[in-house]
């Protein structure tokens, strides 16, 4: 194949390897039945042509009754149309082969049946569809294993498959990367009641779990099991469908800013719910949302420490705080005729929000309800240095190749972990053999300088594969480019 592509040329001149961080391919279904047969038997053939029939149902439907059952629009080709490109996707031998067209010198390649079958309701057919598939990538991407390298996808509906898959993708089959979906939507047990919510992101009688805080499961067996297995924890999830990601008719309104909805919840999640503080080596990787979303989150969180972790709460936002005899004082001498024989009402129940209780009631109900009003105690953070430390070393965002905001990781007050992903595969490359030229536009248009895009399509996604695998890299094209930048960055 070519190597005089834009592409190419920019790889000649580049002092470093490019490492695609998400790649994927299009598992040609005739070929993946015949690892589902082998796995489940023609039963689960069957159960898994049935459901993806069931995918027909919105183009079976007249306009009315979509939009009176609130049937989402399903994706509508969302693969390449170009021949050579759409075969690319498909067979690893000829991916492998036009890489140097791409301008890539090593891809970890992602699966996309794997992006909604590992996460399908039923309990039965889901570690299957799964351990067909990590077998079939391991299988067919083994003769290529010095420049691409395939991802297992965990079904994270039960700490205990999430656990069985991995040990046995990682364990048995010696794949190197995992793939979770880093959320669960469950059906609610009962509809909210008397005003109650039925928990975030709950809607139609399901709720997110974001498997990290206040699940139904503890997942801290399955964080454990990835640090015993050496593997990072890559996430790639969809968010359409939620709240705000449904309309009926337009799929690019739900698409729009869907991985990174998922990843945001997951990230918060990971924080508030203390996992990074109970796996300090564990590193997570947030794929296709880009980073833009936590430059803002971690903005906000910052923001919101300085305000409601315990000791701002107590000294600045606590009801007991007020009082109420110069409460009474101001507003009988500011608050003219309107106020008048009302101050007294208004003093015994000063809240807004909560107008008909006391200062004193709505201070000691809060300590009275067994739960710890500070927000961030079980994250751990004690300044909002260590929570920027968090996103900084733990967290890895997977930009896509035409994602101007990858240069806002690099603002002074950021410092985030961009990864260049080309998402070869899907629709959003339309021609494979620009990725890494659309990316060194970062560079051509001044928004990173050489030294922050060799981070970016290099040094973070070794760091973030081999931060519990030193050996990720080993036998590969780029083992002594990847120990080097290891070596150069402990000697910093």
């Amino acid at each position: 194949m070519s190597t005089t592509t834009r592409s190419a040329k920019i790889r000649a001149q580049l002092n470093h390897p490019v490492i695609d961080a998400d790649g994927h391919w299009l598992e040609p279904v005739p070929v993946f039945l015949d690892f589902l047969q082998q796995e489940g038997g023609s039963g689960a053939v069957d159960k898994f042509r049935e459901n993806k029939k069931r995918e027909d149902a919105w183009y079976g439907m007249s306009a009315e009754e979509r939009m009176s059952r609130r049937l989402r629009r399903p994706t509508w080709w969302g693969e390449p149309a170009d021949t050579l490109d759409k075969a690319t996707a498909m067979a690893p031998g000829l991916m492998y082969e036009r890489l140097d067209e791409f301008g890539i010198d090593f891809a970890v390649v992602y699966t996309t049946l794997g992006l909604v079958q590992g996460s399908i309701p039923d309990p039965e057919l889901r570690p299957i569809i799964c351990r067909a598939l990590n077998r079939m990538n391991a299988e067919l991407f083994a003769p290529f294993a010095d420049r691409m390298t395939p991802v297992a996808t965990i079904p994270m509906h039960t700490p205990s498959e999430a656990i069985a898959e991995l040990n046995h993708a990682v364990g048995e089959l010696g794949m190197k990367a995992i793939m979770i979906a880093n959320h669960v939507r469950r059906p609610l047990e009962s509809g909210p009641s008397d005003g109650a919510t039925g928990g975030y992101y709950a809607s139609g009688g399901y709720f997110i779990d974001s498997l990290a805080m206040e699940s139904p499961y503890d997942y801290d067996p399955f964080w454990q099991a990835c640090l015993d297995a050496g593997v990072a924890v890559t996430a790639h999830s969809s968010s359409m469908g939620w709240e705000g990601r449904a309309s009926v008719n337009n799929f690019t309104f739900n698409h729009i800013g869907h991985f990174a909805g998922a990843s945001h919840v997951f990230a918060k999640a990971l924080v508030f719910g203390g996992v990074l503080q109970r796996f300090p080596e564990l590193r997570f990787g947030m794929l296709e949302g880009g980073v833009a979303w936590a430059c803002n989150l971690l903005a906000d969180m910052i923001g919101h420490w300085e305000k409601r972790h315990d000791a701002a709460m107590r000294a600045n936002l606590s009801p007991a705080n007020l009082d109420l005899g110069e409460l009474a004082a101001l507003l009988q001498r500011y608050g003219g005729s309107a106020y008048e024989g009302k101050v007294e009402d208004i003093v015994a129940g000063p809240s807004t929000l909560k107008p008909f209780y006391a200062a004193e009631t709505l201070d000691r109900r809060e300590h009275e309800t067994g739960t710890d009003f500070d927000d961030f105690a079980a994250s751990g953070v004690e300044s909002a240095s260590e929570l920027r430390a968090l996103f900084q070393e733990r967290f890895f965002f997977g930009c896509e190749a035409d994602d101007p905001t990858a240069a806002w990781a690099y603002n002074e007050k950021t410092r985030l972990n961009p990864m260049f992903s080309s998402d070869i595969g899907h629709f959003d490359v339309i021609d494979m053999r620009g990725v890494l030229e659309e990316a060194f536009e970062l560079v051509e248009d001044g928004d990173l300088d050489e030294t922050q895009f060799e981070a970016f399509t290099f040094g973070n996604t070794a760091r973030l594969h081999t931060s519990l695998n030193p050996n990720f890299f080993t036998g590969t094209v780029v083992e002594t480019a990847v120990a080097n930048e290891l070596s150069s960055g402990q000697e910093q």
